[in-house]
């Protein structure tokens, strides 16, 4: 499985930017698929995720911000962030993660807020 990451770039605080992961197939029947995050010299950082039943969960910085969906026909979920802040700059990694497998992960994608 291989997952493509798109969406990221440049944007002020207070802005909004849509993350985008397409998995190039979906054999999984459970799984979680979603975004962490890890910033310069900081630990990766559990962002949000969408379960294969549909229930989503967010990090506690992503909580009230970020919205998680899911696009099961097209094997994707999209990351819409709003009221982006400076410290949300770090580069954004998709993955999956399927009950009793490891996980896949993206490339990534760079996400910088300026203030």
């Amino acid at each position: 499985v291989q997952l493509q990451a798109s969406g990221g770039g440049l944007v002020q605080a207070g802005g909004s930017l849509r993350l985008a992961c397409e998995a190039s197939e979906m054999r999984f029947i459970r799984y979680r698929m979603g975004w962490y995050r890890q910033a310069l010299g900081n630990q990766r950082e559990f962002v949000a995720q969408v379960k294969s039943d549909g229930t989503k969960d967010y990090g506690d910085s992503a909580k009230g911000r970020f919205t998680i969906s899911r696009d099961s026909g097209k094997h994707s979920v999209s990351l819409q962030m709003d009221r982006l802040e400076p410290e949300d700059t770090a580069v954004y990694y998709c993955f999956i993660r399927p009950v009793g497998k490891g996980d896949y992960w993206g490339q990534g994608t760079l996400v910088t807020v300026s203030s």
